[in-house]
């Protein structure tokens, strides 16, 4: 996993982001995203790391905006990539294990036939994102806000989507045995083929349901502030 180095500005309780030295090792900048000087040089660097090295171990870019890089085939392992920015972004048959993109917005991102597992997401943003023929295995996506997106022919098993808020999005013939959708929002999503009545989506009834067209949009969710800036 990343190392947890506490920011070494006075007062500061973030954490250190990683760098990379001149031998390409990844190491601790010693200061947290809003406190390191050399953050564009910090940026380049990772960047030209992730581009050179197909297999990345205990990266920590907490903040950063990491686009119009091509990721395609690279594994990941223990990475922290909370509240980053991603901008067109092609990773087809990227491989992600044990790692945290919570708060984080993907926009234009491609994803296809990607094996990710027991990662979070919670609480991101992900529009125009393709996720089609992926495994989504064990995955946090609660809170998360999707917009324009494709999970179809993914397998989703026992992945959570509570308090989600999915838009014109496709989840077409996908594995959903034992995801949850407790508490969530999904306008003009698309189920078809898929497995809905092994998906958990009622807490109150305490069973598996397929009545996807049930859940009413809640206004207040449809109303708020994240949605109307998409």
């Amino acid at each position: 996993m990343y190392e947890m180095n506490q920011c070494k500005c006075e007062g500061c309780s973030k954490t250190a982001i990683s760098t990379i030295d001149d031998d390409e090792n990844i190491i601790s900048s010693g200061f947290c995203h809003e406190h390191n000087t050399d953050i564009d040089d910090i940026s380049k660097r990772i960047c030209k790391y992730l581009m050179s090295h197909d297999k990345v171990v205990g990266l920590h870019c907490h903040g950063l905006t990491i686009k119009n890089l091509n990721l395609s085939g690279k594994r990941f392992y223990g990475c922290n990539f909370q509240n980053c920015n991603f901008q067109n972004i092609h990773a087809d048959g990227i491989r992600i294990r044990m790692s945290i993109y919570d708060g984080s917005t993907f926009t234009d991102c491609d994803f296809i036939n990607s094996n990710i597992q027991f990662t979070s997401f919670a609480g991101s943003k992900l529009v125009h994102v393709i996720l089609t023929g992926s495994d989504l295995i064990h995955i946090n996506c609660n809170g998360v806000t999707v917009y324009q997106s494709s999970f179809d022919d993914s397998d989703l098993y026992n992945s959570r989507f509570i308090k989600s808020v999915l838009i014109n999005t496709s989840m077409r013939n996908c594995n959903l045995k034992k995801t949850v959708f407790y508490n969530s929002v999904r306008e003009h999503v698309s189920f078809k083929l898929s497995n809905t009545r092994e998906a958990l989506v009622d807490r109150n009834r305490g069973g598996l349901m397929g009545d996807f067209e049930a859940s009413a949009p809640d206004e207040d969710i449809l109303n708020s502030e994240e949605i109307q800036q998409i």
